[in-house]
């Protein structure tokens, strides 16, 4: 009896020690494009921003529920929806001045790694746009983990990067005779995310 005992003790230690060693197992995340927002911001002639955002826009992302540090993201959003808030210069940036929709209709991201120090961290990744791809690093926040009323698991993060619109081969602008441009180079990235866990 003894010798049976101390078998299952120790299958028992060993199957133990085989669980808490497995990683936790990271699942998949729906991105809630009802209350997300992927926007930028690019400053006119010197004195003022402009902001736009995308109506359209998709994101596949895994990981493990509250350990942003696991996630994984491919996203994909669609150049053509593009909303400033003026249709004619909305019709500028669709065109081969900037976005080039016609030949390059979407800019995707495709993360490389997340490391976080508490609730903020680094986001990296390979961005293309306009048929260039570039590294990129968003700072990242962690917004937390909550539990809806209607039993859904949602996470929450805010995300923003700026990138020189030059290296993407978005070239247009015009210099201004007191110096600056029309359009700056740099452009802000900025990212309201909400996801919700897949069932």
């Amino acid at each position: 009896m003894q010798t049976i005992r101390r078998t299952t003790m120790a299958l028992v230690t060993i199957s133990a020690t085989i669980l808490l060693a497995l990683p936790a197992l990271a699942v998949d995340w729906n991105l809630d494009n009802s209350h997300s927002h992927v926007g930028f911001k690019v400053r006119h002639m010197a004195i003022s921003k402009v902001k736009g955002s995308f109506a359209d826009f998709a994101a596949t992302v895994t990981g493990e529920p509250g350990k942003p540090g696991t996630f994984s993201v491919e996203a994909t959003v669609q150049l053509a929806t593009v909303d400033t808030g003026n249709e004619k210069r909305d019709d500028h940036l669709r065109s081969a001045d900037f976005f080039d929709v016609e030949k390059y209709p979407t800019m995707t991201f495709k993360s490389t790694g997340v490391q976080m120090d508490g609730d903020e961290g680094k986001l990296t990744g390979e961005l293309t746009l306009n048929g260039v791809t570039k590294p990129v690093t968003f700072d990242l926040e962690y917004a937390g983990q909550v539990n809806d009323p209607w039993g859904n698991t949602r996470m929450g993060f805010a995300a923003e990067t700026t990138i020189d619109r030059r290296e993407f081969g978005l070239t247009w602008s015009k210099a201004l005779e007191a110096g600056g441009l029309v359009v700056d180079n740099e452009v802000e990235i900025e990212l309201e995310i909400e996801l919700v866990q897949a069932k």
